[in-house]
């Protein structure tokens, strides 16, 4: 089974064989467009050509694009929604309007850490997924991604550079770049903990597994605090865990 979830900024793969997940890669969303991924997508598979596929897509543009790529022999192609998913509950206003990746996530953490549970996504925004104690997906929180913020601090000032994200043992910083630095990521060490502790009292839960993934995670993940899973495939499980649980045709 080929696993795809599409982002804003990439687009992650990942291979199933023989029940367990192997080969990952990253591909340009924008590439999609131009052709670019699909022909990497093709030597990536290197003539291996799976049988089915499974994804999820927050780029509706793109993921139409992505289908027409796939290798010619797949016979069944599973999208995740609101309305396909399978492996939790949704108690949430308007389904159709939560992102897939956000219900992958869910589906994984409630699978693999039980329930309740949080997942912490840093991705083009960093977006917190909440599943209650009876497994249902209620609501998150969205907040600016640590690229999304920094490069705005660059693109609407004069003077301040763009920067590298990166760990930083100080809290005063002695060059501009060190002090963008202590704000994007000492700064998001105390917004995660923040909000942490704020849904953990509106869960009224005295344990709450909280599980990052993401391009950032490990990074923020180190020195937070706070108990927590690093699982950079986790929305990839997701939506392959929630392609297996789906009714078959």
């Amino acid at each position: 089974m080929l696993l795809i979830d599409v982002g804003n900024t990439h687009t992650h793969l990942g291979l199933v064989k023989r029940g367990k997940l192997g080969r990952t890669i990253n591909l340009k969303t924008a590439g999609w467009k131009s052709g670019d991924s699909g022909r990497e997508l093709l030597l990536w598979l290197d003539g291996f050509s799976p049988e089915s596929v499974a994804l999820c897509s927050v780029v509706p543009t793109a993921t139409p694009l992505v289908k027409a790529s796939l290798p010619g022999r797949i016979t069944s192609v599973f999208e995740l929604t609101a309305r396909t998913v399978v492996g939790i509950g949704i108690d949430y206003p308007k389904p159709s309007s939560i992102g897939a990746d956000r219900l992958a996530n869910a589906v994984a953490a409630r699978r693999a850490y039980g329930a309740p549970v949080v997942v912490v996504d840093f991705g083009t925004a960093v977006t917190f997924d909440v599943v209650n104690r009876a497994g249902d997906y209620v609501g998150g929180i969205i907040a600016p991604g640590l690229s999304a913020m920094t490069n705005y601090l660059h693109e609407k000032t004069a003077l301040l550079p763009i920067v590298k994200i990166r760990d930083t043992a100080a809290f005063i910083g002695k060059s501009t770049s060190e002090a963008m630095l202590i704000g994007a990521v000492r700064g998001y060490r105390g917004l995660i903990k923040e909000l942490l502790a704020g849904l953990r009292t509106e869960l009224g839960a005295r344990k709450l597994p909280v599980v990052l993934t993401g391009g950032y995670a490990a990074l923020i993940a180190k020195g937070l605090g706070v108990d927590c899973v690093v699982d950079p495939l986790l929305t990839l499980k997701g939506v392959w865990w929630a392609a297996e649980a789906a009714p078959k045709e």
